[in-house]
């Protein structure tokens, strides 16, 4: 049974954007009557006003001067970790998104209805409302290759993670990647025979923004989307 739940958000320079994030997860952290919820921010070497954002927003915060994805959300998930340390990990359930993402209310009650039923882990999917920075065509072009409908799905996003803390630890946790630390994670976890469940009922609306904070991420797969269009045609 789970006790204890813990979102984690690395941040690099995400003043504008972390608002918004942390006002959706508070919104979806209260949706989990009498389950204490920490919420970590961690600030990996920003030059803004992230942590102060975080704070007044009454996340924790972690700093760090990584410049690393990977460090950033593992060093997020030891801090929940120490913080939840009376309890066993088996009862911890650990989530992460990213700063310039937006989870529904319902994302972690989802979340933690997949693990009372055994899974370990839950991988969600992502959509795009904002294409401003794309010219029209991007976004049924995007749909096309990302897919729809219900049921399962083959995509991995840092920005919708959730995971039982003792599966986390069993495989080390998150790797120091500057990117693709969640497939890696999500490949360590398949290896160790954990129960993953891929579903399109957990859904995040995350940025499309051209300058992305890690390398060969999300905002790499729309550019190429889109330089392939452009050769195409």
């Amino acid at each position: 049974m789970i006790k204890a739940v813990g979102v984690v958000i690395p941040a690099h320079d995400e003043e504008d954007l972390l608002p918004a994030c942390l006002a959706a997860a508070i919104r979806a952290a209260g949706q989990l009557t009498g389950l204490p919820v920490q919420l970590v921010v961690v600030a990996d070497a920003c030059g803004d006003r992230t942590v102060q954002r975080a704070r007044e927003a009454g996340a924790a915060v972690v700093e760090i001067c990584a410049r690393n994805v990977g460090a950033a959300r593992d060093a997020g998930m030891r801090e929940v970790l120490t913080r939840t340390r009376r309890l066993s990990a088996a009862e911890v359930w650990l989530a992460t998104t990213d700063a310039d993402t937006l989870v529904p209310p319902c994302w972690l009650s989802r979340q933690l209805h997949y693990a009372e039923r055994g899974w370990d882990a839950v991988i969600g999917t992502v959509s795009v409302t904002d294409w401003s920075e794309y010219p029209p065509e991007m976004p049924p072009l995007f749909q096309r290759h990302y897919g729809s409908g219900q049921g399962t799905h083959p995509h991995v996003h840092g920005a919708n993670l959730g995971f039982r803390a003792a599966a986390y630890l069993q495989v080390g946790g998150f790797g120091s990647c500057p990117t693709a630390e969640d497939h890696a994670l999500v490949n360590e976890l398949t290896a160790a025979g954990s129960r993953i469940l891929r579903t399109r009922e957990v859904s995040v609306v995350t940025s499309a923004r051209r300058r992305a904070r890690a390398p060969d991420g999300f905002s790499q797969l729309l550019s190429a989307l889109a330089a392939a269009q452009i050769d195409a045609g």
